[in-house]
C-alpha cells in the first residue's frame, strides 16, 4: 500500500467502561464518508495505554471488519516490551490490517542499537509493512535519522510518523533514505509536506476528515498558498485540542459536534472549563 494523504488517528469510544462498538462503527462510516485515505486505530489518540490486550485486539478486528477494504487500516501495535509488540503485530496480521504503526518503546529509553533490534525482532516475526513512530515527547527517546535509515535498508519499514517537531529531523531522514514520511502533528503537516512528507496521521481528522483531506490534497498538488490559508484557519482549534492532552481535547470537540465518543479512561480526565470554552468557541467559528 501507499502511505499518503489524510490518515485518521482514531479515538476509541468508551461507554460505561466498555468499548462502544456501535459508536466505533459510526466513526468508521463518518471517516470514510469524509474522504479519509486510511484509518489508524489504537494509537496514542486511541488510548492504547489504557486498553487491555483483549480490548486492543477487538478494536483492531472491528475496525478492519467495519472498513471492509474500502480504505487501508494501519493498526496501532506499539508497546514498550518487544514481545508484546510482536504479539500485537501478529494480531494485526491475523485480523487483516494492511500495516502496523509501531511507536518507539516508551519509558525504557533504549539505545539506538536497542531500538534497531526491537524493530527488527518485530519485522522478523510478522510479515506486514511497518510504520515507525518517532514521538520523543511521549516515549522519552528519539530514534535518530541514522537508525531510521538502517531499518529502512534492513526490513519492511515503509514509512515513519514524524512527531519530533523538527523539520531538520524530517529533512535528515529524507537525505539518508527513501522512507515515506508522514506528519505526526496536525500543525506541522504543511511544513513537513513542503519538504517531502506525503501526508499526516491526524488527530483533527476525527472531527474534520474533509478539511484535513483538503489540506493534504492542496499540499500534494503544490498549492501551498491555499493550503496555508486553510491551515491558519484550523490552527487555533488544533492548538486548543492539545491544551489538556490528547485525546482529551478531541473527544470533547467531537461531543460538541454531536459525535460523542463517550468517556476517557483514567488517568486521563475531562478537559478544564477554560479548554472546553475555547473548543466550543473555535468549533462554532469553523462550523
Amino acid at each position: 500500500m501507499t502511505f499518503q494523504g489524510a490518515i485518521t488517528a482514531m479515538v476509541t469510544p468508551f461507554r460505561d467502561g466498555l468499548i462502544d462498538e456501535a459508536r466505533l462503527r459510526e466513526q468508521v462510516e463518518f471517516q470514510i464518508k469524509g474522504g479519509i485515505d486510511a484509518l489508524c486505530p489504537v494509537g496514542t489518540t486511541g488510548e492504547s495505554p489504557t486498553v487491555d490486550f483483549r480490548e486492543h485486539a477487538r478494536v483492531l478486528e472491528l475496525v478492519v471488519q467495519f472498513v471492509g477494504g474500502r480504505v487501508p487500516v494501519i493498526a496501532g501495535t506499539g508497546a514498550n516490551a518487544t514481545t508484546e509488540a510482536m504479539e500485537l503485530h501478529a494480531i494485526a496480521k491475523r485480523v487483516g490490517a494492511d500495516a502496523c504503526l509501531s511507536v518507539n518503546p516508551y519509558y525504557n529509553k533504549p539505545t539506538q542499537e536497542g531500538l534497531y533490534r526491537h524493530f527488527m525482532a518485530i519485522a522478523d516475526h510478522v510479515d506486514l509493512p511497518i510504520v515507525l513512530y518517532n514521538i520523543p515527547g511521549r516515549t522519552g527517546v528519539t530514534m535518530s535519522a541514522q537508525t531510521v535509515s538502517r531499518l529502512r535498508r534492513s526490513g519492511p519499514f515503509a514509512a515513519i510518523k514524524e512527531a519530533t517537531g523538527s523539520i531538520d529531523m524530517a529533512v535528515e531522514i529524507a537525505s539518508l533514505c527513501d522512507i515515506t514520511i508522514l506528519s505526526g502533528d496536525d500543525s506541522m503537516t504543511l511544513s513537513l509536506m513542503a519538504v517531502g512528507a506525503t501526508g499526516v496521521i491526524s488527530v483533527l481528522a476525527n472531527l474534520m476528515p474533509g478539511q484535513v483531506k483538503k489540506l493534504t490534497t492542496l499540499a500534494r498538488g503544490g498549492n501551498y498558498a491555499e493550503a496555508a490559508t486553510l491551515l491558519k484557519r484550523l490552527f487555533p482549534l488544533i492548538k486548543a485540542l492539545f491544551l489538556d492532552g490528547n485525546p482529551v481535547g478531541i473527544k470533547y470537540a467531537m461531543k460538541v459536534a454531536g459525535l460523542d465518543s463517550g468517556e476517557l479512561r483514567l488517568p486521563l480526565w475531562e478537559a478544564t472549563e477554560s479548554t472546553r470554552r475555547q473548543i466550543e468557541e473555535l468549533s462554532t467559528k469553523l462550523a
